[in-house]
């Protein structure tokens, strides 16, 4: 399946034109989407075609089309931390977009069934962290690739809270798909010609929802070996992350908090701060806009500010006995005799009536992570989602003239290699 979707001229292009289409909603998946260029996991001769929404195949090599995979991103409902199991993870793009959103304390696996694409996989692995100037931009969950069979996993083994797999599910499999899930987990998989979301919400209850009509090839079924049982494929081994690697994180991580901290007031002291990317907020979740200290909780502070700089106009105004200046809709209204209390309820209804029409207003608005959409505070979220709309796009597609984390482990007093370990090189 593909084709709905407009061919763009490069991969911000292909990006927009799947926004537009409504196929991307949400700002964490646009932003992997935007990370990694579609082309660079075609082969060369192929990558005129990288941009068009469509599937491609040569060979072992497959890649869905962009729109299917923009409809898997948004209905895995990813966030930091979680376990995915890729099952067909193929040329590893997929992957790869989802270890962006994992970040560095998830659990990325991958069953590929043929071994030559695999090793093509951690070919455009190693070639996205070496060379990609937005992988510096995330804490990455590097995916971690098998060969075998999928439907040859050993029963009551290992669950994980993400389970997507790339090929067509005959329907006496379902079961063996839901049964890799944890309890609160989802799967995505084409089933019956639908691409399907299956939650899984207790140890014998699931939710089924069928997204879009898909076309598959269908799931492989296993060859048996002489004594009559299936061969067992092994998953990847869950390792505990070593020392060494800890402190890697721990040193890019404050490295990025560094760059966000000083130097960049946009006012003579460096680069102004940029909407979109992970230098803008450079905590943690607040990267994902999830935190509490993200973008919005900024917007609704500077709100609140604003209503408190109301009620102290009313008071002062009652106080030398002249009337508040009127905004819009009499925002002093019961200003005399200590009413800054009923102000400032008066001015959150208002609030709260203009995000109504605004939501009215503005459609097709791409919605924020869960955490993040709650507004409590009587902040406007139809002009926050219209500001985001304008400004986001161009902040994502805009990349900075230099990697700054780069070039702060580059400056470090430490040896070569381990400046390269630091930036995540590393010889096989």
């Amino acid at each position: 399946m593909g084709g709905a979707v407009s061919a763009g001229e490069d991969n911000d292009e292909l990006i927009d034109n799947l926004k537009e289409a409504y196929y991307i909603r949400s700002y964490l998946v646009e932003r992997a989407f935007r990370a990694i260029d579609r082309a660079d996991y075609y082969l060369d001769e192929y990558r005129e075609n990288a941009y068009k929404d469509l599937a491609w195949r040569h060979g072992n090599i497959h890649l869905s089309a962009p729109c299917i995979y923009s409809e898997v991103m948004e209905a895995l409902d990813l966030y930091p931390g979680l376990s995915f199991l890729n099952l067909g993870s193929g040329t590893g793009y997929l992957s790869t977009m989802v270890g962006l959103i994992l970040g560095p304390f998830g659990v990325n696996h991958g069953v590929e069934l043929h071994a030559d694409v695999i090793d093509y996989a951690y070919q455009k692995l190693d070639n996205f962290i070496k060379t990609s100037e937005s992988f510096d931009k995330f804490e990455f969950c590097e995916p971690c690739f098998v060969a075998g069979n999928c439907l040859e996993i050993p029963p009551h083994g290992r669950q994980y809270d993400r389970v997507y797999c790339g090929a067509g599910v005959q329907k006496e499999y379902e079961s063996y798909m839901k049964n890799l899930l944890k309890v609160g987990g989802v799967l995505v998989l084409p089933l019956e010609e639908k691409l399907t979301k299956i939650t899984r919400t207790g140890q014998n209850s699931w939710e089924t929802k069928k997204i879009i009509s898909v076309s598959f090839a269908p799931l492989v079924l296993p060859k048996y070996i002489t004594n009559g049982k299936p061969k067992a494929v092994p998953l990847p081994v869950l390792e505990v992350r070593t020392l060494q690697e800890l402190t890697r994180i721990s040193i890019r991580h404050t490295l990025r908090v560094t760059r966000d901290s000083g130097g960049i007031s946009g006012s003579g002291g460096g680069p102004a701060r940029s909407r979109g990317s992970s230098f803008s907020v450079g905590r943690g979740l607040a990267v994902a806009g999830l935190h509490k200290y993200g973008p919005r909780f900024k917007r609704r502070r500077v709100h609140r500010r604003h209503c408190n700089s109301l009620v102290l106009t009313s008071r002062q105004a009652a106080q030398s006995g002249s009337a508040p200046p009127d905004s819009n809709n009499n925002n002093t209204r019961g200003g005399r005799g200590g009413g800054g209390a009923n102000e400032e309820e008066e001015d959150d209804e208002r609030e709260e009536r203009r995000r109504r029409r605004s939501r009215k207003v503005v459609k097709g608005a791409v919605e924020e992570p869960e955490a993040a959409v709650e507004d409590d505070d009587g902040g406007d979220e139809g002009e926050e989602q219209e500001e985001r709309e304008r400004g986001r796009g161009e902040a994502l597609r805009a990349e900075p003239t230099v990697n700054v984390l780069r070039e702060r482990i580059l400056g470090l007093p430490l040896p070569e290699p381990l400046k390269m370990y630091l930036l995540y090189y590393r010889e096989k």
